[in-house]
């Protein structure tokens, strides 16, 4: 029996005059689950999360909330709440208070307020906040009473608009954690927007990757790092070397490809369509998918020996981060730097720059997708 659906989309457009922002959006979202929309700045993703907030109507196409069509529903009367980058919490207002705002606005009884108060910063981790002024809590803590703030009200969705963006790079990495560990706990819906790909690849259940208005891939984490459908969902996702070329031969879903600044190397169709001879390709391959010798060998073309393509070139930047290492490594004969992921063992402690290094890469790590052909 499939999971019953807490927010699910069909075909939404939202247009201005002659833009469409929002370009025939479907999707489904189940109950409990973590669901982020990952795009680039301007991709549509705040547009469509307007749209679900009731702040924004669509220009065509439904949604529903727990079966029931949101069209022409103010915001106010939508089973939804929203955590916004800049939280907004009242300063005059101690912790309680803002938690209990929107249950006053409601005119519930007090009892039933501070029942509810007390149960849901118990939740979020701040049992003994209550009283506490905003300005004593650390960006963490503030972080988490704005989400206790919205759901108190006990919403179907809560919708997250970049709530990370306004924290340092050590406490955003402590609230991914933190988020995700809170979701699971409390079990309502959360519909996370993003531009930052390690926040929805660690936090989320399902990713939807947007790109100009539509949804390019929808998929776990895992489906759209290792099995990405289109080249923008290999570059966005991840990190990734990238080449373009155009294909020599073709056998089965492999073909040996002519780079356009010179060698030759062997890849893997990534997606259905065809890769024909003559056509042109976008090829990538991941800095940790690459193997690395010492080479004291001289700097040769890029090749193809067996099940692997490797190259030659000479280190030109070692960028140290602990068990996240990597290296650059120039290839002479294409111009490209290639990173390439360090491995833990230890061997590459004293590794230096312009030292000659063999590179390697199994034929199925180099994913292709066709691309337009060049216009003159």
């Amino acid at each position: 029996m499939s999971q019953p659906l807490d927010l699910e989309c069909r075909n939404l457009v939202k247009t201005f005059d002659a833009f469409t922002a929002v370009d025939h959006v479907s999707l489904q979202v189940p109950q409990g689950s973590f669901f982020s929309i990952l795009g680039p700045s301007g991709c549509g993703k705040t547009t469509l999360l307007r749209m679900l907030a009731g702040f924004l109507e669509p220009t065509s196409g439904d949604l529903e909330i727990k079966g029931k069509s949101m069209l022409g529903v103010p915001p106010n009367k939508r089973p939804v709440n929203m955590v916004f980058q800049h939280l907004a919490l009242f300063p005059m207002m101690n912790v309680a208070e803002n938690v209990a705002y929107g249950l006053k606005r409601r005119k519930m009884a007090t009892s039933e307020i501070d029942r509810r108060v007390k149960d849901v910063l118990e939740r979020v981790s701040l049992p003994d906040a209550g009283s506490k002024s905003i300005d004593q809590l650390s960006g963490g803590q503030k972080q988490r009473v704005a989400i206790a703030r919205s759901l108190v009200l006990e919403p179907t969705l809560l919708l997250l608009d970049e709530p990370l963006g306004a924290l340092d790079l050590k406490l955003r990495e402590h609230m991914k954690v933190e988020l995700k560990q809170l979701q699971a706990q409390i079990g309502t819906t959360f519909v996370y927007i993003t531009h930052d790909q390690s926040e929805a690849l660690v936090m989320s259940d399902h990713v939807a990757v947007m790109n100009e208005g539509k949804f390019e891939q929808v998929g776990t984490p895992q489906d759209l790092y290792y099995n990405p459908q289109t080249a923008f969902v290999a570059g966005f996702v991840g990190d990734a070397n990238r080449w373009s070329g155009q294909v020599l031969s073709v056998s089965g879903n492999q073909a040996v490809v002519t780079l356009d600044e010179g060698g030759e190397v062997a890849v893997e169709a990534a997606t259905d369509a065809p890769i024909q001879v003559g056509g042109n390709i976008e090829l990538f391959v991941r800095p940790e998918a690459i193997s690395i010798e010492r080479s004291s060998g001289e700097v040769s073309r890029t090749h193809i020996e067996d099940d692997h393509n490797g190259l030659v070139g000479h280190v030109t930047n070692l960028l140290f981060d602990g068990a996240n290492s990597r290296v650059e490594v120039y290839d002479e004969l294409s111009g490209h730097t290639v990173l390439v992921t360090l491995p833990q063992t230890g061997e590459f402690a004293d590794l230096k720059r312009g030292e000659t290094v063999q590179l390697a890469w199994k034929i199925e790590k180099s994913r292709a997708y066709p691309s337009q052909p060049k216009t003159a």
